[in-house]
């Protein structure tokens, strides 16, 4: 998946995945390395509609307008955007990577229960929620993403594998 018409050096890198995959942390490390961040969770990117089939009854999809705009404006440098939607695939043409951070069922809801900083999943339904995304969305996210890093190990080999495959991107699409 490369991006077309992008300037030389220029890379767009989302990370995706499940509740508790380490999406946010993955951004905060990349962050304090000096890396141009977004959490497509905020900020106005994300919006919640009724689904009334979901577990929670509600699911949080991308505004499409706003997430292109963002990553169109973005100028030289690796941008690396983390977040998780089911319209998400709408975007992929201007991406040059998606990576799909992973891990065990047992570690991600022991990192959601244990998280201070995002009440999601805290609830029976929120769970439920997981569970069932574990199941039906993780799958789908394995296809569509260029990459795929296991997140249940120090967060540092985490961020650190991230910067390799954007700085991969970059030589292959200055190459």
């Amino acid at each position: 998946m490369t991006a077309p018409d992008r300037p030389a050096g220029r890379a767009v890198v989302l990370l995706t995945g499940m509740s508790g995959a380490g999406k946010t942390a993955a951004l905060r490390g990349l962050a304090a390395r000096g890396h141009a961040v977004a959490d497509l969770d905020y900020d106005g990117h994300s919006v919640l509609v009724r689904a009334p089939g979901q577990p929670v009854g509600w699911e949080q999809v991308w505004d499409l307008v706003r997430v292109r705009a963002r990553i169109d404006a973005h100028g030289a440098g690796v941008l690396f955007l983390a977040g998780t939607a089911p319209n998400q695939s709408e975007v992929y043409d201007r991406l040059d990577a998606v990576v799909l951070l992973t891990a065990p069922r047992e570690v991600l809801l022991a990192r959601v229960a244990a998280r201070t900083d995002n009440p999601y999943g805290k609830d029976a339904a929120g769970r439920a929620q997981i569970e069932h995304d574990i199941d039906a969305v993780e799958p789908l996210l394995r296809r569509g993403a260029t990459h795929v890093v296991s997140s249940d190990r120090p967060l540092a080999d985490v961020v650190t594998d991230v910067e390799r495959i954007a700085a991969g991107v970059v030589s292959a699409a200055d190459g």
